[in-house]
């Protein structure tokens, strides 16, 4: 049996934040037949900083794999250190390279990037976009495995369009432009279409007090759920018939692979990774960044032609089979062999 360490942000960190990837990953690899060792849950930056160095070093004669989850913002320095520290034990270590702007972080930190990621096992891409970008900074031990799901979960459901009921899933931060969405709607009445908003998830950065206030400035009515469960919002989700991923930044989001599979036609931008996951006019529509008008354009196109939306969402279904984990999970076998 190998055993791993997973360091990463633990949902403890805050009870309203959305699962991380580590809660998600970490049951998944202990039915894989894995033992694993986790950090971190703690609430103080430098307590989790030391919690995650202590875990590694407290289990380096035990450990066969360490897996860092991997971010341009505060997270990259966790990878730094943990990685160095792996360095020094001779421990086996695979970044996972989570953030969507992570391509800017290794342009403007070369010399930290290339410590982290020179030296890790291998790194570990969850998007062809994130394994392009290292590959064109020169990094060459870059495998693509992309986020998964448990497809058992998603029920698809095709939609009918006698209204427009969109749907955004997302935690309210600036990179992810949650105002754009009540932007959509307002542009969308001012069209004459009928058209509702939910936006679901926690509050990261202030964002969520800031976009209730625009929702009140532009006189639209949306509904705002707080974080949900993924059964709660998966249930949700059959009232609404489009989703939207209006964010600035991106790599392999796995809210808009769980729309693939629950049936939601999509539209989001085409920015980071986003090109890489959908194929524009195949398996969802991509517009331009910071534009309600062409998302509302979008959306027409959608409810003027049910019939290739629905073709639209059939292929998106197809996609999402392949990120069952099931399948994925082969993928992660071979590296952890």
């Amino acid at each position: 049996m190998k055993t791993l360490i997973y360091i990463g942000n633990k949902s403890g960190v805050s009870k309203d934040a959305n699962l991380s990837s580590i809660d998600l990953l970490v049951p998944l690899f202990e039915n894989s037949g894995f033992k694993i060792y986790t950090a971190s849950s703690k609430n103080n930056i430098v307590f989790r900083l030391l919690d995650m160095l202590w875990m590694c070093f407290k289990h380096k004669n035990e450990v066969d794999y360490v897996l860092i989850d991997t971010y341009s913002t505060l997270n990259f320095y966790y990878a730094y250190f943990v990685g160095g520290l792996c360095t020094i034990l001779k421990l086996k270590y695979i970044p996972m390279l989570r953030g969507g702007n992570l391509p800017e972080r290794i342009k403007k930190s070369p010399k930290l990037s290339k410590a982290i990621f020179n030296n890790a096992h291998v790194n570990i891409a969850p998007s062809l976009y994130i394994k392009s970008k290292f590959e064109s900074e020169g990094f060459k031990n870059i495998i693509n495995i992309s986020n998964s799901i448990e497809l058992d979960n998603y029920k698809f459901k095709p939609r009918t369009f006698s209204q427009v009921n969109l749907l955004w899933v997302r935690s309210f931060s600036k990179i992810y432009n949650p105002t754009l969405a009540i932007d959509i709607l307002r542009d969308l009445k001012e069209r004459g279409i009928i058209a509702s908003l939910c936006m679901v998830g926690p509050d990261s950065d202030g964002s969520l007090k800031k976009v209730q206030d625009y929702a009140n400035k532009m006189q639209v009515v949306v509904r705002f759920t707080g974080k949900l469960s993924k059964p709660e919002w998966i249930k949700l989700s059959e009232d609404y018939n489009i989703f939207i991923n209006t964010t600035n930044f991106d790599n392999m989001p796995v809210s808009v692979i769980e729309a693939m599979a629950l049936g939601l036609p999509i539209v989001s931008t085409n920015v980071g990774g986003m090109p890489y996951l959908i194929e524009n006019n195949k398996n969802g529509l991509l517009v331009s960044p910071n534009s309600a008008g062409l998302f509302a354009e979008a959306i027409q196109e959608l409810i003027k032609h049910p019939f290739k939306t629905d073709q639209l969402t059939r292929e998106a279904r197809l996609l999402a089979e392949k990120m069952d984990w099931n399948c994925i999970e082969k993928q992660w076998l071979k590296v952890l062999k």
